[in-house]
């Protein structure tokens, strides 16, 4: 908690200095490390969420690379501990990529153009949310004390101030994304929208559906589908897992499905659970739980908690690298090096002033907070939402990467089947370039289920080509 005081407290005393909350947005061409103008207009801005404690969510709006005046609109949020909606544009589905090539401290790392990327058929909100994420900000310390459902509210005010604003855009159809843990809160954004549309609330936008990848639902089966994924690609043993499925005699201490078996992985309730479970949790911690193929990395997400400081230095600094959380650096050949070099293009001061960051609202970027601010974590399962939202006709995709560990596709697979038991199009591969790109099944209420093959957590991190295939086949009403 005295890192969050440490981070809200320096807010407070820069809010004389923050601009107004109804500043312009800023438009921008090209970005800083980008060799040529973007393939589309990038608009950035703020828009007001908390009057009483001037709580500001940042955004970033790209146009799409077609035809913005009828492409849908996709709002996007990133999971994580408040991570910055940067990850996604910057990783996952956005028009620029960070060129992985070793860094020297100096120079600004190089941004490149994404081929894959979902503005192609879509234009693209990214917002910065909860506040305290990224470049959102909250004038007063309060601010910050937001949950699942204060900041979820929150985006759907948002969303209405922001069509408010961009009018043009409110006849195109209109969709909720995000992942991992994002993708808890938006069926229950999608079903406020959706009662704000009944309640006659305006502007009326043009709500089609939503879509969430390797989503948490909140639901103990995220977790506990660990176990039987781990064994099915033979993290575990059937010594610790299978062995008294079939009553066989097995080393007491060593076995999970008689011990555990649908009283709960994640939280053992017997001695002989919790020894079993503390097995399996040595052998998980060998692998990379985001793709269970790849090198296990350092995460690169340091939060005011664990970072080094240098005294009196703030964000908006001449110097090049020098920062107050400086990021650990991973191999150059980990996924997680790109992230690395995020922090030194973000804090430079060409890209601050490029993206119109407002002076002295944010101390210094980081990607993730982990844990140092408040939030509550209260709604504690989504499936209910899925099921509302569905049963009213809207679409959904939800798709898993299945090389993913984190919220394994098993669980995934599972809660979306008990939406219903109307199949249109039974489970069958779905191609690219002529060899199977995934597997995929679609029900009778419009949701599709897909897995996208050698996927990882942030799927289209990992499988940008073939995630693109996915999104850009499914948002034209296309099947895969």
């Amino acid at each position: 908690m005295a890192a969050f005081w440490f981070v809200v407290l320096l807010v407070a005393g820069f809010a004389a200095t923050a601009a107004d909350s109804t500043s312009k947005p800023t438009y921008v061409t090209s970005l800083p490390g980008l060799d040529g103008p973007l393939p589309s207009r990038l608009e950035t801005g703020y828009v007001t969420v908390d009057e009483e404690n001037g709580a500001e969510l940042f955004y970033y709006f790209v146009e799409s690379e077609g035809d913005p005046r009828r492409d849908p609109v996709l709002l996007w949020l990133t999971g994580g501990d408040r991570c910055s909606v940067l990850s996604g544009l910057v990783f996952e589905i956005g028009p620029v990529e960070l060129v992985r090539e070793p860094y020297d401290g100096v120079s600004l790392p190089r941004l490149r153009r994404n081929p894959s990327s979902w503005t192609k058929v879509a234009s693209i909100l990214f917002v910065d949310s909860p506040v305290g994420a990224g470049f959102s900000f909250s004038r007063d310390p309060s601010g910050y004390d937001v949950g699942d459902i204060s900041a979820s509210l929150q985006l759907v005010k948002f969303l209405r101030k922001w069509f408010s604003e961009h009018e043009d855009y409110l006849a195109n159809p209109f969709y909720v994304g995000g992942g991992s843990y994002a993708g808890k809160l938006v069926p229950f954004i999608t079903q406020k929208i959706s009662e704000g549309i009944e309640a006659g609330v305006r502007p009326t936008i043009n709500l089609k559906g939503y879509t969430v990848g390797s989503p948490l639902t909140g639901d103990s089966s995220d977790f506990d589908s660990r176990v039987p994924y781990c064994h099915g690609v033979g993290i575990i043993s059937d010594q610790l897992y299978k062995c008294l499925l079939f009553l066989r005699a097995c080393d007491r201490l060593k076995t999970i499905m008689l011990h555990c078996h649908r009283k709960g992985y994640s939280k053992p309730r017997s001695l002989i659970c919790s020894k079993a479970m503390s097995q399996f949790n040595k052998l998980f911690d060998e692998i990379s739980a985001p793709h269970i193929l790849y090198s296990k990395c350092i995460a690169v997400s340091p939060g005011p908690s664990n970072a080094r400081t240098t005294s009196g230095r703030k964000i908006l600094k001449e110097e090049v690298g020098l920062l107050q959380n400086p990021p650990p650096r991973p191999a150059i050949e980990c996924v997680e090096y790109t992230h690395y070099l995020l922090y030194f293009w973000v804090n430079n001061n060409a890209t601050l002033e490029t993206l119109g960051i407002k002076k002295g609202t944010v101390n210094e970027w980081v990607r993730c907070h982990q844990g140092d601010l408040p939030y509550d974590e209260d709604i504690e399962n989504s499936i209910k939402y899925h099921r509302n939202v569905v049963s009213q006709d809207y679409r959904a995709l939800v798709y898993s990467g299945d090389h993913d560990a984190v919220v394994p596709f098993l669980s995934t697979q599972a809660w979306v089947r008990s939406l219903t038991d109307l199949v249109v199009d039974d489970w069958r591969a779905w191609h690219l370039d002529g060899q199977s790109a995934g597997f995929t099944i679609t029900y009778g209420n419009n949701v599709t289920f897909t897995t996208v093959k050698s996927g990882g957590h942030t799927v289209p991190e990992y499988q940008p080509e073939r995630c693109f295939a996915m999104f850009s086949r499914w948002i034209s009403n296309r099947p895969l």
